[in-house]
């Protein structure tokens, strides 16, 4: 399960590696944490309007890569809050869907970073850990016959010390495709160079590796 905070988030961050499970017959969910309505550089630009947009795109980008399901939770862009709501609604997706691996934002990058891939970093590793699985945590969820769930695995993208890296050199081009279905957000920053742009990111991660291009996390084994 990819948590992201918004449309575009897990293009970006987890696209290859998505795209590497899908291809061998495993299942990945996608839980966008909020709308994305603030992703515009046009002050005359209509907030749900903008929502549709980048829903629609990433219906579309989720279909290239294979993804079996994408759950909107709406909450709003520029103003998550480390909140009982958000914890309850990301708490219940786990729950839902109950998988064995978890990804997200890594709320532990320092200085320069967007507050609301902090926070949803922050409240997935929470909802992992000890929400999903303690039978107390959210009666309502019981009562919704979503029982406690353990994760095994998490992994953090956008992290400043990885070790965990996946060869994405085959599924580059799938990645690439994926991403460029957010056309609102590769026009608004004017990107005319997005493939050369994301091969040398890919490059960088993979540096020190035995391939060309990586993905790269912190991966956490769940063991408590």
């Amino acid at each position: 399960m990819v948590v992201a905070p918004h449309p575009d988030d897990a293009e970006f961050g987890i696209a290859g590696t998505v795209a590497k499970i899908t291809s061998s017959g495993k299942e990945v969910v996608y839980v966008i944490v909020t709308g994305g309505e603030k992703g515009t550089d046009d002050p005359a630009a209509n907030p749900d309007d903008i929502k549709a947009i980048r829903r629609a795109e990433q219906l579309a980008a989720a279909s290239v890569l294979g993804v079996s399901e994408v759950q909107f939770l709406d909450f709003a862009d520029g103003g998550l809050e480390d909140s009982y709501h958000c914890r309850l609604a990301i708490t219940r997706e786990i729950r839902r869907f109950r998988p064995r691996v978890v990804a997200s934002t890594d709320p532990y990058r320092r200085y320069m970073w967007h507050r609301d891939h902090r926070i949803t970093g922050q409240v997935v590793a929470d909802a992992v850990y000890p929400f999903a699985r303690n039978w107390p945590a959210f009666p309502e969820l019981i009562k919704e016959n979503l029982a406690p769930h353990t994760v095994s695995r998490m992994l953090f993208w956008g992290c400043e010390e990885p070790n965990h890296f996946e060869d994405i050199t085959p599924v580059f081009d799938t990645k690439l495709k994926a991403l460029r279905c957010h056309r609102s957000q590769i026009g608004m920053h004017g990107d005319n160079n997005l493939e050369a742009w994301l091969h040398q990111r890919a490059a960088d991660m993979a540096r020190g590796q035995d391939y060309e291009l990586a993905e790269a996390f912190r991966c956490i084994d769940v063991n408590w």
